[in-house]
């Protein structure tokens, strides 16, 4: 897997946690730190979903003080869905009902342990196409790109 992780300075020390770890991840390929000491949770999130939403990376990880800021900001960019999870239940509907190719999490919301513990799951979770969640997905991305 292809992953981009970024993060303001208010989420720097979850992000090198959550980095360091996914460089010791044979289920990641490429891993593209996109954090810059100056860079605001806006810049960020839209650089990550862009790589996303391109197709140069296939899933981002976005983290900031609360997770909601950076969600708001990577869901701008068209075709991508980010969601802030902090809990296996909104972690894997996120990916397995909504599609959601971003994860935001929140520096001062999740300790390091748990929010490793979190990813490694999200690595392996997959979109069901086939769920009753399918067609709703499909609703957005038809009002998003104007079609509704």
């Amino acid at each position: 897997m292809r992953l981009v992780i970024a993060a303001p300075a208010n989420g720097v020390e979850l992000k090198n946690a959550l980095k360091a770890h996914l460089q010791a991840d044979s289920r990641v390929k490429s891993l593209l730190d996109l954090s810059v000491p100056e860079g605001t949770y806006p810049q960020l999130s839209f650089a990550a979903a862009q790589e996303v939403a391109a197709g140069r990376a296939d899933r981002a990880i976005l983290i900031c003080g609360t997770g909601v800021g950076t969600a708001i900001a990577a869901n701008k960019v068209r075709g991508i869905r980010a969601a802030t999870a902090h809990d296996l239940i909104t972690l894997r509907g996120s990916v397995e009902n909504y599609d959601a190719q971003v994860l935001c999490m929140g520096q001062n919301v999740i300790a390091a342990p748990a929010a490793w513990a979190l990813v490694d799951i999200w690595l392996n979770l997959r979109h069901d196409t086939g769920s009753g969640y399918a067609p709703k997905v499909g609703e957005i991305a038809a009002f998003e790109c104007g079609e509704d």
